[in-house]
């Protein structure tokens, strides 16, 4: 089989917001589909107002900035400054099923639609946890509303982001972002775990790809 791509990512996480424009630059780079996949970074039966974990978000985005240089929008942020004042409820829920909604209208560009996730929730500061958040990108990707908006309700699609969420664990990841190439049906090899530079990440795969594709 030919080299895949599996990416997995979160749409809450920080490091994931920062990991973006470095996978946007290896999409470019090499012509290797890429499956994203989310791993369900904040899953809980009762969400919890997004107070309970400001603090930790506050901080978090200094450490990504300061590593990075990536800036978090000042929408965002407010939420995570005052967060008694907040009407959030962090969860990874409902934008893993509006990917796996994308995806099944854009499956060539779900590095694009991860990207585009991610910043409207940490820089535009949109609710992913509200229906309209994903309503600019479907006049932008030209998506009819009225279908979207059915699958985005659709069990069928809630399934498919839990069998996502699967297989990360699968997958053993343990933190975000995390990079597999996938070299033959039962070889799949981790190339990062966590935020890496381009530069770094170029080298591994053109090594994993020597190794097992020559």
């Amino acid at each position: 089989m030919k080299p895949v791509f599996i990416y997995c990512y979160d749409a809450w996480c920080n490091w994931c917001y920062a990991f973006s424009p470095v996978m946007q630059k290896i999409n470019s780079r090499y012509d290797i589909p890429v499956e994203v996949l989310s791993g369900g970074m904040i899953i809980t039966d009762k969400p919890k107002p997004v107070s309970v974990m400001a603090a930790w978000f506050v901080e978090n985005c200094k450490t990504v900035t300061a590593h990075t240089g990536v800036q978090f929008g000042n929408d965002y942020l407010w939420h995570m400054n005052n967060p008694d004042w907040s009407d959030w409820f962090p969860s990874s829920e409902k934008p893993a099923i509006a990917l796996c909604v994308f995806k099944e209208y854009l499956p060539n560009r779900q590095i694009e639609v991860a990207a585009d996730l991610q910043y409207a929730l940490q820089f535009e500061g949109r609710d992913l946890g509200d229906d309209e958040a994903y309503r600019h990108l479907l006049e932008k990707y030209a998506i009819p509303e009225a279908e979207f908006y059915t699958l985005l309700k659709d069990p069928a699609f809630k399934e498919k982001a839990y069998h996502e969420f699967a297989l990360c664990k699968q997958l053993q990841v343990n933190g975000f972002p995390a990079l597999f190439l996938q070299v033959g049906d039962q070889k799949v090899v981790q190339l990062s775990s966590g935020y890496m530079e381009y530069e770094p990440l170029q080298q591994q795969i053109e090594k994993v790809l020597q190794e097992y594709t020559s």
